[in-house]
């Protein structure tokens, strides 16, 4: 019997300390606590809001590609600092958190320097739009139409039909040359002529030609003038514009075209027999 009444003393005075500390925590932190909480339900509420803006601001076409990104990035870092700000107040010490978070994105930079900085660059390359899909461009030594612009990576169909892969890093750091970004480009050919050979019969020759062929421009207005003298010959430069796209193809046309209008007007180029 002895023995019982001493436990129920022990355990009366388990329950009294358990209570007197269950007290004290609830005294200490319970008031700390009843803030995160409402914290953490405003906290969520103001980054409903947020979202709501950001997803309104990134309708915008520029944002297309990257608004799922965009919407989920900031999705996610919201809610981190509000967890960080939860820890704050409860009185959770960051010191050794961040140390890990600081050790760990040192380490996870390193060895993603790479892939990271491709990733980077192709944030920029979606929301500057130095090129877009649809777009010539020529870039590390390739010519050839953008077929794709993803977060890492740009996709560049040459003109004999190669996939050429780009890294995003590349492109935002070299020069990108952009020919179809204005609508037209300027075809340019040089012709050399002996001193025999009238200058004006040969520019109202190639000025029928321009005039014939329907797929050049009329604006800006084409040139056709006497570029350089040398001792043997005049050299005639021709300046015609065509719309960006088929340029090659056009060039290709105007050159054959304006060659067999001086066989047919019997105007020999030096070399011709």
């Amino acid at each position: 019997m002895a023995q019982f009444f001493l436990y129920d003393r022990v355990m009366k005075k388990g329950f009294a300390d358990f209570y007197n500390l269950a007290y004290q925590w609830a005294i200490t932190h319970g008031p700390k606590v009843l803030i995160a909480i409402t914290v953490f339900f405003i906290g969520e509420w103001v980054i409903r809001i947020l979202r709501k803006w950001s997803r309104k601001f990134f309708l915008a076409p520029r944002f297309t590609q990257v608004r799922p990104f965009l919407d989920g990035l900031i999705s996610v870092v919201f809610q981190i600092l509000l967890v960080l700000l939860l820890m704050q107040i409860v009185g959770i010490q960051l010191t050794l958190f961040a140390a890990v978070i600081a050790s760990f994105g040192v380490a996870a930079g390193l060895a993603l320097s790479g892939t990271l900085q491709n990733f980077a660059s192709g944030v920029l390359i979606l929301l500057l739009h130095p090129y877009k899909i649809g777009d010539n461009i020529v870039t590390q030594s390739q010519e050839g139409t953008v077929s794709s612009i993803q977060l890492f990576y740009t996709v560049i169909i040459s003109y004999d039909n190669k996939t050429i892969i780009v890294p995003n890093s590349k492109l935002s750091n070299e020069v990108i040359i952009n020919l179809s970004r204005k609508g037209t480009r300027r075809i340019d050919i040089e012709l050399k002529f002996n001193y025999g050979i009238d200058s004006g019969k040969v520019k109202k020759i190639i000025e029928d030609v321009i005039l014939s062929s329907q797929e050049l421009s009329t604006e800006p207005a084409h040139r056709i003038s006497v570029s350089s003298l040398e001792p043997d010959g005049y050299h005639l430069l021709i300046n015609v514009w065509t719309p960006a796209h088929g340029f090659n193809d056009t060039k290709y046309a105007l050159q054959e075209k304006i060659l067999n209008a001086f066989k047919q007007s019997d105007i020999k180029l030096p070399g011709m027999q």
